[in-house]
This record gives C-alpha cells, structure tokens and sequence, in this order.
C-alpha cells in the first residue's frame, strides 16, 4: 500500500473540526478508496483550548495557518477560514510555493482570486480544488468538469443559498413576512447575525461567477453578475405566485446568449411543475442544459457542517488518487474573455405587482404605460373594489427586454394613482 496522504488544516470552526472528525471516523472506507490511508498530521485555529469535540491527539498544533502552510508535515492544506483576502489568501499562497495541493470551501476566495491561483496551481503541477465551495454536499463541480465534460453548457439556474430558499420557503408556508421569518432563521443558525452576504444575494454571486467559469470555460468575473437580493419580497407576492402557477426562488442564472455571457442573481417565479420549484429549506438546487445531454438536476444540502466536509474530503480522494483536470475544466491561460450580455438585454416574461388607489382609469393607465414601452400583457389580476382604499394590480407580461420593463415601471411608478413603488419580479423557465 502507498504511504498514507498526510491533510493539515487550517481553521477549526464547524467544517474544519468536521473534516478532522470525517477523517478519523471513515479512516477504513477512505484507506479502500483511496489506495492509502489519509491522515490530518496539523490544523491551526486561533483558540487552542476550545472543545471542538474532536481528538487532536497526536496532531501539530499551529497558532499561525500560513506558517502551518508553509512548514507542515503535510501533502495537503485544506483551508476551512473563510474570507477573499487576507490570511485565507496567505494559506493558499504559502502552500502552493511549498509545492502542496490546496483544498478549500471558500467561494470568496475562489470567485475574487480564483484565476490567479489556478494559474499558480496549474504551472505548478498543483491541485486547487473547491468542490466545497458551491452547494455544499451537491458534486456540482465535479459534475461541470468531468460528468459534462463532452458538452456544451447553455444554460444554468441554481437554488445556491440555503438562507434565502429557506425563508422563501417558510413565507409561503406560512404567509408570514421576510422580517419576520428572518429572525427566525437567525434564532435556528440558519442565517448569520449580519444577513447581508445571504439574503442582498452576494453569497449566491459567490459561486455562480464560479460555476459560470466551469461550465463555460471562462474567466470568473464576479463583477459582471447582476445582484438582486430578496428583502424586497412581500407575502403578497408568494401568495399571487401560487395563484398564477409559480414558485418565488432566488436563482442564480447563467447563460450564454446572442449577445455575450449573462450572469444573474435575483428572485423569481419558476413554474409550480418546474423540478427546481420543489426544492425547498435549506436545499440547494442547480440544473443545466448541455447540448448533447439535455437537461440534467443536481439537489442536495447546500450548507452545514457534514455536506461540506464530505465535498472537503471528496477533493482530497482526488487528490490521494492522483485524479487531477485543470482548475476550471480546461488550463486556467485558456479560459476565454467572453463579452458581457448587459442585463438590460435580458429577454423573458415578467411579473409586476402594483399598489394603487382604488379609483376609475387606473388600470388603462398602468395598460397605457406598458403599451408606450412596446410591453405585451399575459394576464391581469385586479381585486374587488376597496371604496378609494389601496389595492393590488398584478400584471404578466409576454417576453419583453429588460430595458422596456425598466422604462415602464418608471412610467407606473409616476402615476398618481400609484401608492408605493412597483414591484416586479423576473419569470423564469428552462
């Protein structure tokens, strides 16, 4: 048998401390797939003496992870911190000039920084591997890189943040708010104490500039996706989703279009009988359309501690294997600058959801503003009368660019008869 493939560690919060523990409790599975046995011969954390309920026994301890990086007994670092720069950065670095593989969760890291370290990983001969990094337990990765390899991706949409799909899940079920639902999750853990990253979709951009870049072989640029949060959400629009036949996700969406690569992270209506509508919680969802395969659905856990130490210990298979593809599915020098499809070029159907009082002419003025943008209406949902009160006008549109539904929602929000701003949500089909 080979001599065993020694892992160190870097950060001890829940996925580090889980990935130690999956080591030392699958040591026999691990040594049978693997050919030789893997070992965590370091780890480093800021806290030495918490309980982390795991043994360290026998394992070096080092108060600083780019030291550790860079000086341990190891053929592996796996960096479990967090953050697209600083030390989760230095670990990275040290390691690949000390010649070892990286394995990392961190889709920051890999989404601001990912081309220039697989570039260093690449000309080294180096693994940089990030199963972890996107949808938790779901081998997406893996999937993009080497299950589709003998296709052309064409379109991708994915449930890619546990927080968001689970409180949008909760509100339809319940029909109570976002605010409310979302303190909620914070009690549970499921969301952070600043949200931010979570529910303003920046989290979810994370790693859709990631799968983007593996499943069209081009450079990851985070700054070209366009980011919706869900704060903007109301009860109300989960409930006329259902009555109009959808489901409110928030998706992230990549394709490639007449006009370039489009990226975009934003809420919207699936249909009901869609199979991404019935992922719900804290799942994860992604599905893609490949030329020669069609259309193929991965679900699974996007988060928590044993789905990303299983995709963690997955990469490290790989690499005791001496499996090895480049980075990004093909060299990293090869990744193609593609042009950038703008957002207002997006073509699709539309939902819009406005508050008006209630008097005669309002709706042939909503009507008139979407016929002076050269916007076609699907259906309309207008309720009874509420004696000069406030009610909801609720459009669908047949496909129209973006930049026509941005001019007309300018066009209805002027109106006097409007009571707030109008809320739209974008419709989406595979």
């Amino acid at each position: 048998m080979s001599a065993p493939l020694k892992v160190a560690v870097a950060g001890l919060g829940v996925v580090g401390a889980e990935t130690v523990r999956l080591i030392a409790e699958q040591g026999e599975i691990l040594t049978r797939r693997c050919g030789r046995p893997v070992i965590v011969t370091a780890v480093s954390a800021r806290e030495r003496g918490r309980d982390r309920g795991i043994s360290l026994d026998g394992i070096e301890w080092f108060d600083d992870s780019a030291t550790m990086a860079r000086d341990a007994d190891a053929d592996v670092i796996c960096e479990l911190i967090g953050g697209s720069d600083g030390i989760a950065r230095d670990v990275c670095d040290a390691a690949m000039a000390a010649g070892r593989h990286v394995v990392t969760a961190n889709k920051a890291l890999i989404a601001m920084h990912g081309a220039g370290l697989g570039n260093t990983a690449d000309a080294a001969g180096l693994t940089l591997a990030y199963e972890a990094a996107v949808a938790g337990g779901i081998p997406i990765i893996k999937a993009l890189r080497e299950g589709l390899a003998a296709n052309r991706v064409t379109h991708l949409q994915g449930i890619l943040n546990g927080t968001c799909n689970y409180i949008l899940t909760v509100m339809r079920e319940t029909g109570r708010d976002f605010s409310e639902i979302l303190a909620e999750a914070q009690a549970h853990g499921y969301a952070e104490a600043d949200p931010t990253f979570d529910v303003d979709g920046i989290d979810a951009a994370h790693k859709l500039a990631i799968l983007t870049s593996v499943a069209f072989g081009c450079v990851i640029d985070f700054d070209a996706v366009h980011i919706e949060g869900i704060r903007h959400i109301d009860a109300i629009d989960i409930r006329f989703a259902t009555e109009l036949g959808y489901r409110i996700k928030l998706l992230g969406i990549a394709e490639m279009t007449d006009g370039g690569i489009q990226q975009r992270v934003h809420p919207a209506m699936v249909p009901i009988e869609a199979p991404i509508a019935s992922v719900e919680g804290v799942f994860n969802g992604v599905v893609t359309e490949g030329d020669f395969v069609g259309t193929t659905m991965f679900e699974g856990r996007g988060a928590g501690a044993g789905p990303t130490a299983s995709a963690v210990v997955a990469d490290i298979v790989d690499i005791a294997r001496g499996r090895g593809t480049p980075t990004f599915g093909v060299p990293t020098e090869e990744l193609q600058t593609l042009r950038v499809a703008p957002m207002d070029e997006r073509i699709g159907l539309y939902y819009v959801r406005v508050m008006v009082h209630d008097k005669p002419g309002i709706f042939a003025d909503i009507a008139g503003a979407l016929r002076d943008s050269q916007i076609s209406i699907e259906s309309a949902i207008q309720r009874g009368r509420a004696e000069g009160g406030i009610v909801p006008v609720v459009l669908t549109t047949h496909e129209t660019k973006e930049a026509a539904m941005q001019h007309a929602l300018g066009l209805i929000g002027a109106l006097d008869s409007v009571a707030e701003t109008p809320r739209m949500i974008r419709i989406e089909t595979l």
